[in-house]
């Protein structure tokens, strides 16, 4: 039997992106086509998503027609058809105190739903927050009703459209399930709650629990409250039928009050509805056989071909061109990726005959530090302080390692993409990096199994010793080709994460 799952996420590829949340939003309705699990997704109804939904679709390109006889007048060029309007499946004329209305559309060739409310997300700057990065003061009533329209698909407010289940996705879709689980009256679905990074939980005061249209039980230490005020995250974790991370180390890490940020209690008192599936990469986008962004298209049979790859990032990045490791970071610029600790270890690195190519933007004090240390080593190390989708495809596939020593991680999705470029992750042994990368020890090494360098502990000492280790493997060139060609080898897409939802979403809506 088909089992219709409503995905609630604030965003998705290709429409809205910011992070790896959107990866996986994007990514699910195709994973799991194949398992019997029909996926729609709802957005909020941001400006980019709105264009996207009005663009018609694209059509493939006409043979070309024979030349017509000439005419004695200039033929009056056709207008270009116009795009039809997104049909409106529902009207709320107050949702939060906002009009709103959903419409129905496409992302690829999956059911798309948009909560179209140009009060709440019509706006310059981000998703999140306005262009300088501050958050909106609006965010709790933005993703309030945003998680409210969710419940209410789920309730049935849409005649002929019913769901088996809710899948929501961080605290901004978190406050879906407790809309469910509260509502006055009707059936209530089984919900799942994925929290892809519990630094991020949507805490709030306590003045704005009147305004959530929420009876007053959910005024509890087992339903919103938090703390004396509302939490959207720690809410959803109460409410859903399953907690998912998104790898099972993290879902073991949460327990521990470092990384659980408070709600570990909660973890633990929940921990048998508590489970870790790893994200999973799209095959199609990134795979160096096929990517567009490359100079040169190679693969495990033919790495020496990614040698220029690497000459054009090293002259992209105006860097010294010699035989030394070219290591790379694509990374937010924050203390949970460690980058303070990676500026500790750049005099070592470049000491040591290693280049840095550096793709990043966030923290205004790291991004100074990162200037003062390129500008300290010409030729040796190059930043590019923004994001840019298309470079990070060409860091990929002409760096030879990528660096990621975060503090926390709860899948990472870099060191997935540098696996299957053969570009070597030089990982801390934290979340869902200690889930992907085997380190290349000596046993790891002879059995052929070592896909990467893990090291324990986000400091200098540690952080350091990973680095030599690396240039020391890097310089055994039959022992590197080996961990690039293993971890070019193993199977990271969503076939098998995708199998891992289908089943638990089978289990708690009873359809086993």
């Amino acid at each position: 039997m088909t089992l219709r799952v409503l995905s609630i996420a604030s965003e998705a590829v290709p429409l809205i992106k910011t992070g790896g949340l959107a990866d996986v939003a994007g990514a699910l309705p195709a994973a799991l086509a194949p398992h019997g699990v029909e996926m729609t997704t709802l957005l909020p109804g941001y400006p980019k998503v709105l264009r996207a939904l009005a663009a018609p679709a694209p059509s493939p390109p006409a043979p070309p027609l024979p030349a017509p006889p000439k005419a004695a007048g200039k033929a009056k060029a056709k207008a270009a058809p116009t795009p039809p309007e997104p049909v409106a499946l529902h009207h709320w004329d107050s949702l939060l105190g906002e009009p709103a209305r959903l419409l129905e559309g496409t992302i690829d060739g999956h059911r798309l739903l948009v909560l179209d409310c140009p009060a709440l997300f019509v706006r310059d700057g981000g998703p999140y927050g306005d262009a300088a990065g501050r958050d909106w003061d609006d965010n709790w009533r933005r993703f309030a009703a945003f998680g409210r329209a969710g419940a209410d698909l789920a309730g049935g407010v849409v005649p002929g459209l019913a769901f088996d289940l809710v899948h929501a996705h961080d605290w901004q879709a978190a406050m879906a399930p407790a809309y469910i689980r509260f509502a006055p009256a009707g059936p209530r679905i089984p919900s799942v709650m994925t929290i892809h990074n519990m630094a991020f939980q949507g805490r709030y005061g306590p003045e704005i629990f009147p305004s959530l249209g929420l009876p007053t039980q959910a005024w509890a230490i087992d339903g919103v409250e938090y703390h004396g005020g509302v939490g959207f995250l720690k809410a959803g974790m109460e409410s859903a039928d399953a907690i998912t991370t998104v790898s099972p180390t993290y879902a073991r890490e949460i327990r521990q009050p470092a990384f659980g940020m408070g709600l570990e209690g909660l973890v633990i008192a929940r921990q048998a509805r508590v489970s870790g599936i790893v994200n999973g990469i799209d095959t199609a986008l990134w795979n160096p056989e096929t990517d567009p962004a490359l100079v040169q298209s190679f693969s495990a049979r033919s790495l020496a071909r990614r040698r220029a790859n690497k000459r054009a990032l090293e002259a992209e990045f105006g860097l010294d061109q010699d035989e030394g490791p070219l290591f790379v970071c694509i990374t937010r610029l924050t203390w949970q990726k460690g980058i303070d600790v990676l500026l500790e270890v750049i005099d070592h690195l470049v000491g040591l005959g290693g280049r840095l190519a550096l793709l990043g933007a966030g923290d205004a004090a790291l991004e100074r530090a990162l200037h003062e240390a390129a500008a300290r080593h010409p030729g040796r190390v190059g930043l590019h302080i923004g994001y840019d989708e298309a470079l990070s495809h060409r860091m990929q596939g002409g760096g030879d390692a990528i660096l990621v020593p975060s503090r926390f991680e709860p899948c990472g999705l870099t060191q997935l993409y540098g696996l299957a470029y053969g570009c070597v992750p030089v990982v801390a042994h934290t979340g869902g990096l200690a889930d992907t990368v085997v380190d290349a020890n000596l046993a790891a090494i002879h059995a052929g199994a070592a896909t990467g360098i893990v090291f324990h502990g986000v400091d200098y000492p540690s952080f350091s010793d990973a680095i030599t280790r690396t240039i020391n493997l890097y310089a055994q060139h039959d022992v590197w080709a080996q961990i690039q060609r293993a971890g070019m080898k193993t199977d990271f897409s969503w076939r098998r994460s995708g199998q891992a939802y289908a089943a638990l979403y089978r289990h708690i809506a009873g359809t086993e």
